[in-house]
């Protein structure tokens, strides 16, 4: 059943924020995707930023026939100031993200707002998501959303956080107040979306989300988080560590820790954390050649050391997935308990 489409001043379940430039060849389906929704009972905020092409004519094409669109200029310009422009004239309990090149599956809305109704301890409630077209899909972005897939639950997500953004931005439901009591979205060096789920993990709040596929994601060769230099690898590193530095977990052992990854890329991302006035007991290593050496005076071993001393907390920078998954296995067998005494860092 569909519920009430939020006009004649009854307000609306939920605010699909949506910012938006030079859209002009995806906004159609993007639209339509949204119009389609079985839960009606909407707004769509639409924040054009600064837009040269025929974006806002689209839009208000859409907005003449529709009460529920509204569009708004972006007082600056940029993402961030689009998105917390946009998020102050929301009006809904209930925020939904949405990029104007993406396209939303007809549930979406309805089985978000259901679990969110249900789950009042969730603040941030991300779906699966299908990529497209498929023709250029690359094979990092598959295993990247392979681990999406397998990130799930509440208790997945606050022990994976320190591995990859785990929600699909425009995939994600959040609840307004207590995303706006956090400063809402912040301008920096950084993928803002990233940063934010850092903060609701920091702040003791959860993530969850839905696994079904209600988000249809658009790949191309200019996307923003491919040209952008927030969206850079040393820009993911820098957030991780700053953030991993103040980990409650990791600080209760900042003098009983090892690092897992004693190779020359790992000792690079390791180096942002080391930088905040950590030191590792030991590097960890399965290459014999590393293994009896030392990197900064702190000795490399195998890991059979760990089975010797007194469980060390561990983080294991080893980036590529198909390690990780072999080391997350060697440490359960020794006792170790992901999340407890082990996280693993992209």
């Amino acid at each position: 059943m569909n519920a009430s489409s939020g006009t004649n001043n009854t307000p609306p379940e939920i605010s699909i924020l949506l910012p938006f430039r030079n859209s002009e060849s995806t906004l159609d389906e993007c639209l339509l995707s949204i119009q389609k929704q079985s839960l009606n009972s909407f707004e769509l905020i639409a924040v054009n930023d600064r837009s040269s092409d025929n974006s806002v004519e689209r839009i208000e094409m859409y907005a003449s026939n529709d009460p529920r669109i509204q569009i708004l200029e972006n007082p600056d310009t940029g993402l961030v100031a689009a998105l917390n422009h946009g998020l102050q004239h929301c009006t809904a309990s209930l925020v939904a993200r949405m990029d104007s090149d993406d396209i939303m599956l007809p549930q979406r809305l309805q089985l978000q707002h259901e679990f969110m109704q249900q789950n009042p301890d969730i603040t941030a409630l991300g779906t699966f998501a299908s990529l497209f077209p498929e023709e250029i899909i690359q094979d990092g972005f598959r295993e990247y959303m392979r681990w999406q897939n397998s990130c799930v639950t509440a208790q997945d997500i606050a022990d994976d956080i320190y591995i990859e953004s785990p929600l699909v931005h425009p995939s994600v439901m959040f609840r307004r107040k207590q995303v706006v009591d956090l400063g809402g979205y912040r301008t920096g060096p950084f993928p803002e979306d990233y940063d934010l789920w850092l903060r609701i993990h920091h702040a003791g709040m959860k993530m969850a989300k839905l696994p079904q596929e209600l988000l249809a994601w658009r790949e191309y060769p200019r996307r923003t988080s491919r040209v952008d230099e927030r969206y850079s690898r040393d820009a993911f590193d820098r957030l991780r560590a700053a953030y991993l530095s103040q980990e409650h977990r990791l600080l209760k052992h900042r003098d009983n820790f090892v690092i897992w990854g004693a190779g020359r890329k790992t000792r690079k991302r390791c180096q942002h954390l080391l930088n905040h006035g950590f030191t590792p007991q030991a590097w960890i290593d399965i290459d014999p050649n590393k293994i009896g050496n030392k990197l900064n005076g702190v000795p490399v071993v195998a890991p059979e050391w760990l089975q010797s001393e007194n469980m060390p907390f561990v983080l294991g920078y080893v980036a590529n997935h198909g390690a990780r998954d072999d080391i997350a296995t060697q440490l359960n067998a020794m006792g170790y308990q992901r999340g407890h005494n082990y996280l693993m860092v992209g």
